[in-house]
């Protein structure tokens, strides 16, 4: 198990991995469709996101946790 400190950064791993998940499957179909290739392009595709998206969500989500309390009651 992983020590309650890092779960920030577990939640952040996870975050990203399904989100770029999402995202690069829906790019890459669209751009190629359900081709023989797709399952080997999206692969690439969604390591190459997730390799952005991790990094990204650990500096980004502070700052959409302060935007979300300026913008609730």
């Amino acid at each position: 198990m992983i020590p309650k400190r890092f779960a920030p950064v577990a939640f952040g791993f996870v975050l990203s991995g399904l989100m770029s998940l999402i995202v690069s499957g829906l790019s890459t179909v669209r751009t190629v469709g359900l081709t023989e290739a797709f399952l080997g392009l999206w692969g690439g595709n969604w390591l190459t996101s997730w390799a952005v998206a991790f990094p990204v969500v650990l500096v980004v989500a502070p700052l959409a946790r302060k935007i979300v309390e300026r913008m609730t009651v």
